[in-house]
């Protein structure tokens, strides 16, 4: 379970990267054909 956000940036950046999470799971990123979630994670840092 996740605490209390200190302000509004912060629990802007975690809920924008468990959406993220989110689509890589369901397969929903553009470009990701055939790619394991970490795979398309890793995509994005490249």
């Amino acid at each position: 379970p996740m605490l209390g956000f200190k302000n509004f940036h912060s629990a802007h950046k975690t809920l924008a990267g468990i959406e993220i999470m989110k689509m890589f799971k369901k397969g929903q990123m553009l470009g990701g054909d055939g790619l394991s979630p970490a795979g398309q994670f890793y995509s994005l840092a490249a």
